[in-house]
């Protein structure tokens, strides 16, 4: 978006306390991020949630740090005017220090991302004291946490009781003490995010958290029903169904090969004896591809 200036982590928590609510989606390449941008939106994530709706996994843990690096800075070049925030995959962040930091220095360095989340609570508090000592903005991540679906037992809604609630609020505290600019709360109770959304100085950014938080991030695939087949989600509205669209696109233009009626006239070139010069429209441009 032309004049657009990207977000930083003070406006950010600024949109908190002047209850400005905060759009986020993720992105995964550089025409997804592109398109984002034009829409205005104020963060793009580059989830490890790829994992499953671009690299076909069944979960995000196999996702490498080559491939959020590859996919981050895809991105980054697609929306050069907005905050990007990138994901530390699976066991990236649990070894020794030196290691987390240069895994941070890969996304930040090589994949040009503004931030980077990491998910967990106070069981991660000191890891994200030292990557934010080390001049980097970390988002805080947690309820369902994905990377930890097989500890947790599945897809499973957090801060159903008072004790539930009680360690999702500690874990959002510890992470706010700890220097993050904000946390994601996923699959969180609308009354568990209320109240830790209450209680934090920083910004919260629901998915499937309810109506009380400070911001509301989306899949991309989801906002847009972007699949083959499409599972439902209750805490997913769709605005679009890109699928369908790009099913019957690619369905006509089968048709038409088939049937020969693709390439028309319109779409072939004449020899010497026809037009000259330069084409218009070729390879989008006024002039053919290569000339300056």
């Amino acid at each position: 978006m032309a004049g657009k200036q990207p977000l930083n982590i003070i406006k950010i928590q600024n949109m908190k306390h002047e209850r400005t609510p905060i759009s986020m989606i993720t992105a995964y390449d550089y025409p997804s991020a592109q398109l984002a941008e034009e829409a205005g939106v104020d963060i793009i994530l580059v989830g490890d949630s790829l994992g499953n709706v671009v690299l076909g996994y069944n979960s995000t843990i196999p996702v490498t740090m080559e491939d959020m690096v590859y996919h981050t800075r895809s991105v980054a070049r697609g929306a050069e005017n907005t905050f990007i925030v990138a994901d530390l995959p699976f066991m990236t962040y649990h070894g020794s220090l030196d290691e987390t930091l240069g895994n941070v220095r890969k996304l930040m360095q090589y994949g040009h991302a503004h931030a980077v989340k990491l998910e967990g609570g106070a069981e991660i508090a000191d890891t994200v004291k030292h990557i934010v000592q080390a001049g980097v903005p970390v988002l805080g991540h947690i309820g369902l946490t994905p990377q930890s679906v097989n500890q947790i037992g599945g897809y499973r809604i957090q801060g159903k009781d008072e004790q539930d609630t009680a360690r999702l609020m500690r874990d959002a505290k510890a992470l706010e003490q700890a220097g993050a600019f904000a946390v994601v709360l996923e699959l969180v109770t609308e009354e568990a995010a209320a109240s830790i959304s209450e209680a934090l100085s920083i910004p919260t950014i629901g998915i499937g958290a309810g109506r009380a938080c400070d911001g509301q991030v989306l899949v991309y695939h989801d906002v847009l029903k972007y699949t083959s087949s499409y599972r439902e989600k209750k805490f997913v509205k769709n605005y679009a169904d890109v699928g369908a669209l790009v099913r019957e696109g690619i369905s006509q233009y089968v048709q038409e090969v088939k049937e020969r009626s693709f390439p028309a006239e319109e779409h072939v070139f004449a020899g010497s004896s026809g037009t000259s010069g330069s084409t218009p429209g070729l390879y989008g441009h006024s002039k053919d591809k290569g000339e300056s």
